[in-house]
């Protein structure tokens, strides 16, 4: 099983301590790129492939995500067939 395999098996059981810097590295498998909009965005980042985007709040102190936030993940990841 491939590191890209595990990463998506470990997203699809939407586990609690799910990191952002997971999430970013599913998201560049997938061909997005992370895009800040500008010095104003605060911990708002977006990842664009083509006309896609994908909109996430970078948490913080921890970088976990929350449980919405993984599950909003794999709807959209599922509505783009990426899964």
């Amino acid at each position: 099983m491939s590191k890209k395999e595990k990463l998506i098996a470990r997203l699809l059981s939407r586990p609690k301590d799910f990191h952002y810097d997971e999430a970013k590295t599913l998201l560049q498998y997938f061909g997005f790129e992370e895009s800040h909009k500008g010095k104003t965005s605060g911990s708002r980042v977006e990842f664009i492939r083509g006309n896609d985007t994908l909109l996430l709040h970078k948490p913080h102190p921890t970088g976990e995500l929350k449980g919405y936030q993984v599950k909003q993940l794999i709807d959209t990841l599922k509505e783009l067939k990426l899964l």
